[in-house]
């Protein structure tokens, strides 16, 4: 049973505070993983795809929203590529449209551990060239050499240590969930062991201590909710999103997609809705996200993208941010 396979990888994670033993899945996941390999990302169609297993129900009640015009469920992974790909796109539906948007984060269990060989990656190292290849597609940073240098065994931990800090605080969670991306897209940091984990979760203002408790007990229980809730929508990758109105209608987004996909989906539900303004200088920008790619800050500023990277290393040079570059590009954050 799934819960046993996470149990697993939790104990020795928790046991070593270091990276976690792969643990052998069952047979039947065992054979469907060899025909799809969730590592192998599409640039094209923006999908980091998984294997569909177990049958698909009719999903429409938790899509309705009790707050705000629309129900938002995004099904996700720490370690997917193509969701960081959309992370500039994200965060402009939250600026713009936040207002009318009640999103919920979702675990998809992208990597349960590496039982499977298909599409030429079958250990981790065959990984960095492929990060190395869809940073440049989706204009993102991503230093693939973490593969090489501390690889992940399973993206299982930091999805549970990602739901027990929901249980403690969802705006800290998602601050968490970015700063755990960060680690591992560009710090080459192995986000499955225990120090980088409570490291993100100190950075971010979450209680270590409790999250160490939870991620030990009830984040365990959330983490197969949200494998379960996948199965049941039928989602084969990610990033996928559900938006859903008060009447239940739904529309989905599948993978990564322009802006424009986005803002289109919410007036196919909401026809009169209307986006906020928001201030687009680089002050407000930086007081709303700490750290932002060059793609990023085109997105929300406005700003032509063969010019943000100038824009905002001249930023660094006033004293105002600090740049960090890795081969593959560089994000830049208010100067201490």
């Amino acid at each position: 049973m799934i819960s046993r396979q996470i149990l697993s990888i939790t104990i020795v994670l928790l046991g070593s505070f270091s990276s976690c033993a792969g643990q052998k899945n069952d047979k039947r996941m065992i054979n469907e993983t060899k025909s799809v390999n969730p590592l192998l990302c599409d640039p094209q169609t923006g999908i980091c795809e998984i294997p569909l297993s177990g049958s698909v129900d009719s999903a429409g009640n938790n899509l309705l929203s009790k707050d705000k015009p629309l129900k938002v469920i995004y099904f996700t992974d720490p370690i997917c590529s193509s969701c960081w790909g959309i992370e500039p796109q994200l965060r402009k539906l939250k600026l713009e449209y936040g207002a009318q948007l009640e999103i919920e984060y979702r675990m998809g269990g992208l990597l349960p551990d590496w039982s499977y060989n298909s599409g030429g990656i079958s250990k981790p190292s065959d990984v960095a060239g492929h990060w190395d290849e869809v940073s440049v597609y989706y204009d993102m940073p991503i230093d693939g050499d973490v593969w090489i240098e501390d690889p992940l065994a399973s993206s299982y931990p930091p999805s549970i240590a990602f739901k027990a800090a929901q249980m403690q605080d969802k705006q800290k969670a998602i601050l968490f969930l970015r700063e755990i991306r960060e680690m591992v897209f560009l710090q080459k940091k192995n986000i499955a062991k225990w120090e980088h984990i409570a490291a993100a979760a100190q950075k971010v203002g979450l209680n270590v201590t409790q999250l160490k408790t939870d991620f030990e007990n009830g984040a365990v229980t959330l983490f197969e909710e949200d494998l379960q809730l996948a199965r049941q929508y039928g989602v084969r990758g990610f990033p996928t999103i559900f938006f859903a109105d008060s009447l239940g209608n739904k529309e989905m987004v599948y993978g990564t997609k322009p802006y424009a996909v986005y803002e289109t989906t919410i007036h196919k539900l909401l026809p009169k809705v209307m986006k906020s303004d928001y201030h687009k200088n680089w002050q407000a920008l930086f007081s709303v996200y700490h750290s932002l790619t060059a793609k990023e800050f085109a997105e929300l500023s406005g700003t032509p993208r063969n010019k943000s990277e100038q824009v905002l290393d001249d930023l660094v040079a006033s004293g105002h941010l600090e740049k960090s570059a890795i081969k593959n590009g560089a994000i830049w954050r208010l100067k201490r």
